[in-house]
């Protein structure tokens, strides 16, 4: 029989219990498919007594990840904290110095210090795989790795927070506000300790910083990603897309240009027959685009227990089997440093307006589009409120510089109250 691969987690929290589970769940399963066992040696995480309803008592325990991560009896070291900095960076950096291979579902560390940690890795001769560190039990990673490997790559596209896609859906379905559905979401255990992370686009900004490098071949560039999150989207604006068969999702979109390499994560329009209009709940979608493959849609559990268990896994049985790649599919040293363009690619956008109810205040605001070089595709007006009457406006395709300078020329018309509200439609 072939020597067991031995595997040392750090972090006991829901993945790594899920993960417990699978190798005492199906260690037959796993041995004939990776070809040798697979062994959990030690363990690792804040509290040694909690009860995580999955016994512990067989593995050998570290108090200090950083410890476990060097054990003579690990081969693997599964990182399951999280953090870009503290434990998860020392212990794996650690792992990677003691010559381990690396497992883990920390986006936050890849977005931030992948590159350094790359290098380090094939510098040793060792792999660092992280499929559960995107989309959960979506295999993207493996998608971009290896499937679309004879693409070139043209955009990547998607949802890749469920909580925000959960506070939005609900927004429409039930026709909550706002705070309403951030309520419910915080009551169902949805929202990280901190939320900001979920509904401030940080968290789907790490992960498409990830996708983008191993699309576009380019170094991790988290501080690169626009970020704009959901907290300025009303019900209104769900109802008003809605009329105009569209849906709100916080979408991040990342594509090569002449100016560099776009990456944002923001609230966009898209279209409610699409394959991203139709996702609801808690779920992700993540769309490639190929120059050989066109348009493929991978859509699933982007967390929870048993879906980001399964994507480490999967890591850890190709590991098992002895594949070895470089972490973002080409050798880190030769990763581009690409400058960031921002916004670049031009698109129609949904504009909000709330207009004073005043002869002639229509007519300024259409000037003020003209003067910007903004053609208007759509426009309606509701109900008056008092003294003002919301116009909503669809535009043709428009640069984001170009609705700047309308944005700012509304401002001066003093016939708006409040600031616009312009969200980009994204053509999916």
């Amino acid at each position: 029989m072939s020597e067991p691969l031995r595997l040392g987690i750090a972090g006991l929290g829901t993945v790594g219990v899920g993960v417990v589970k699978i190798v005492r769940k199906h260690a037959a399963l796993l041995e004939a498919r990776a070809g040798r066992p697979v062994t959990i040696s030690a363990v690792s995480a804040r509290s040694r007594g909690k009860d995580r309803g999955v016994s512990i008592s067989d593995f050998a325990w570290e108090d200090d990840p950083v410890t476990l991560a060097k054990r003579d009896d690990v081969d693997v070291f599964v990182e399951l904290m999280g953090g870009e900095n503290g434990p998860a960076k020392a212990a794996t950096e650690a792992a990677l110095a003691a010559g381990k291979d690396v497992v883990t579902a920390n986006k936050a560390l890849l977005a931030h210090h992948g590159q350094a940690l790359a290098i380090q890795a094939e510098a040793a001769g060792r792999s660092i795989r992280y499929e559960a560190a995107v989309a959960g039990g979506i295999p993207v990673i493996k998608s971009l790795l290896e499937g679309l490997a004879g693409n070139q790559i043209s955009r990547v596209m998607g949802v890749m927070n469920g909580t925000c896609n959960y506070i939005l859906t609900r927004m429409e379905s039930a026709g909550l506000t706002y705070d309403q559905a951030f309520a419910e979401a915080d009551g169902l255990g949805y929202l990280e300790a901190d939320p900001q992370l979920d509904v401030g686009g940080i968290d789907a900004g790490h992960k498409l910083s990830i996708l983008s490098a191993i699309a576009f071949g380019t170094q991790v560039d988290f501080d690169a990603v626009e970020l704009e999150g959901i907290g300025a989207i009303t019900i209104e604006d769900i109802r008003a897309a809605a009329d105009m068969d569209y849906k709100i999702k916080l979408l991040g979109v990342a594509q090569m240009t002449g100016r560099g390499l776009e990456q944002r994560m923001s609230p966009c329009l898209v279209p409610d027959s699409s394959p991203l209009g139709q996702l609801q709940g808690g779920t992700n979608m993540v769309v490639l685009e190929g120059d050989s493959v066109g348009q493929i849609v991978l859509r699933g559990a982007g967390a929870g227990e048993g879906p980001t268990a399964s994507a480490v896994m999967g890591d850890i049985v190709d590991i098992a089997r002895g594949i070895r790649l470089p972490v973002f599919g080409q050798p880190a040293t030769g990763l581009r440093n690409v400058p960031a363009a921002r916004a670049a690619v031009p698109a129609p956008y949904y504009l909000r307006i709330q207009l004073q109810d005043k002869p002639g205040a229509l007519a300024k605001i259409a000037r003020v589009l003209g003067e910007s070089g903004i053609s208007i595709d759509r426009m309606r007006q509701y109900g008056h409120e008092d003294t003002t009457a919301p116009v909503l406006i669809v535009t043709h395709k428009t640069t984001r510089s170009a609705l700047e300078q309308a944005l700012a020329g509304f401002r001066e018309t003093g016939v708006v109250e409040g600031e616009p509200v312009a969200i980009r439609i994204e053509a999916v």
